[in-house]
């Protein structure tokens, strides 16, 4: 239910905390909101080739409906911060659901895919300052004794809406069809925008009119969208061998380096770069991006790695994936409900300690693993979660004003977002090349004086086949193996990532009490 009566602002300019069942409800209807903005990140991935075939594209056409979302998000979070002043937190919020619900809708009506991939990439520019207001509001909402709490909630959708995507993605074009994927962003949505302004439509943050930064927004898109381009397309381009890739990412670098000077240097700066003058802001986004980066890595390939080697479906895939969020969800609203009795650089060490650990667990595996050993480390690594998300965002956020929230918010997430787009291009292509190397060097042990080749070689005439047919099971066998080594190679990075941050966390500086947000230890 609304107020019925105007609630007033405090000395400081805020508004007291909501209390009871008007809490409860604010809560859900965020919930909702960034669990659908979150999980567009993830359902369509597994669906590309069914979309692909049902608009009459190749797959790798197909790709854009993923890329074109992700680019249109990472440019807008950072703007997140500008928006929300301007416009005010409460309107960014309900006007980003509720024009997320109607480019949700054109995607599913889309007849080609220019028009599926033009809604989707206004869908990721209206859902960009989604996730980050909503952090806002919680935090702004909640009493500063339960801000801790929030925050749990909060890390636990963000956490399990990317695991439910692949999952949830896979059943609907199985049992319904793509279409249906955006559909159901359709009631949630609506739902989520009605009952957020309901509650906050009396509760808008301080609005402030600055001018528009033409200059810094037109060099984020320009140096956002070519760095996006080029790590979409590099790996099939051959990097640096293609001209187009070196033009994009000259221009990229070019762009990127002015905007840093100008953002600086601007008195309305579209991205404000000063916050990382604050100590712990740099350090948990540093500490937050790199995991990130480790962390969406292991995702990319891991799926990839079973339907390619182990003959997965892409529903098996997300199955054995799904385990990661089983503890996830358990632990994310302790740790959150304590977080302000608990040292938060232990937390996030300890979380980092795990997943290394796990990393070096899933290097072991090879292709004979079965379903059990494949998923025990994501159930383990779960274990991890909350207590990587959770401490960095609070210690990230400790020092941050009230009035700053929304644009520190956008930034820290632009950066994770970023450093996950970085990470997909990295690992696939470091995974490529690693695999290269291994290939040619298992395929030195086969020649005709090696035993074991020679043995081999035996086996399979002995079953009928012709020396050509031979030879392409070995070279399968090998590729087969070579992938494998390839992924546990780039396992055990990720491992040393993991354990490299430790020492990075406890640059941070206590106490970690937010002026406006968690409190702290």
């Amino acid at each position: 239910m609304a107020d019925t009566q105007p609630p007033q602002r405090n000395s400081s300019g805020e508004f007291p905390p909501l209390q009871g069942a008007q809490l409860g409800m604010l809560t859900v209807a965020v919930a909702l909101a960034t669990f659908m903005e979150v999980l567009d990140t993830t359902i369509v991935n597994v669906s590309v080739p069914a979309i692909a075939g049902s608009l009459g594209v190749s797959p790798s056409e197909g790709t854009w409906t993923v890329s074109s979302y992700s680019l249109a998000a990472a440019i807008m979070q950072p703007l997140t911060g500008w928006i929300g002043r301007r416009v005010g937190e409460v309107r960014t919020f309900v006007t980003s659901m509720v024009l997320f619900v109607l480019f949700s809708a054109l995607c599913g009506f889309a007849t080609s895919m220019t028009m599926l991939v033009a809604a989707r990439l206004i869908q990721g520019l209206v859902s960009g300052p989604m996730v980050a207001i909503a952090q806002a509001l919680l935090l702004r909402n909640f009493p500063p004794q339960k801000r801790g709490m929030a925050m749990g909630i909060w890390a636990m959708v963000v956490i399990t809406a990317p695991i439910c995507g692949p999952i949830l993605g896979g059943w609907i074009t199985d049992n319904l069809s793509w279409p249906w994927l955006f559909y159901i962003n359709v009631p949630i949505g609506l739902v989520g925008a009605l009952a957020t302004w309901n509650i906050l439509k009396h509760r808008e943050s301080q609005r402030l009119v600055v001018p528009i930064d033409v200059t810094g927004l037109t060099l984020l898109v320009v140096g956002v969208g070519c760095l996006q381009y080029m790590l979409d397309n590099g790996n099939e381009m051959d990097w640096f061998e293609s001209p187009r890739i070196i033009t994009t990412a000259i221009i990229s670098a070019i762009a990127l380096i002015y905007l840093v000077i100008w953002e600086l240097t601007d008195k309305h700066p579209v991205l404000d770069l000063h916050l990382f003058n604050e100590r712990n802001f740099l350090v948990g986004t540093a500490a937050i991006s790199l995991g990130y980066f480790a962390f969406f890595g292991v995702n990319v390939v891991f799926p990839i790695w079973l339907q390619t080697n182990l003959g997965y479906t892409a529903s098996d895939a997300g199955l054995a994936m799904a385990p990661i969020g089983l503890f996830a969800l358990v632990i994310a609203p302790v740790v959150g409900r304590n977080i302000h009795r608990l040292n938060l650089r232990v937390l996030a060490s300890l979380a980092f300690f795990i997943f290394s650990i796990c990393m070096v667990w899933v290097a072991t595996l090879n292709e004979q693993a079965s379903f059990a050993q494949l998923s025990s480390p994501r159930l383990w690594q779960g274990i991890g979660i909350p207590m990587f998300f959770l401490p960095l965002n609070a210690i990230l956020m400790s020092h941050i004003k009230p009035n700053e929230l929304a644009a520190a918010s956008g930034l820290s997430n632009f950066m994770r977002t970023l450093a996950g787009s970085i990470s997909t291009a990295m690992s696939i292509f470091i995974w490529n090349r690693r695999g290269d190397i291994h290939h040619a060097v298992l395929s030195e042990h086969v020649r005709s004086d090696s035993p074991g080749w020679q043995h081999f070689h035996g086996v399979l005439s002995a079953g009928g086949m012709t020396d050509p047919q031979a030879l392409s099971v070995t070279n399968l066998i090998v590729s087969q193996q070579a992938s494998t080594l390839a992924a546990n190679d780039l396992y055990w990075l990720f491992a040393i990532i993991f354990m490299a941050l430790i020492p990075l966390v406890w640059l941070a500086r206590p106490p970690f009490v937010n002026r406006g947000a968690v409190g702290g230890h």
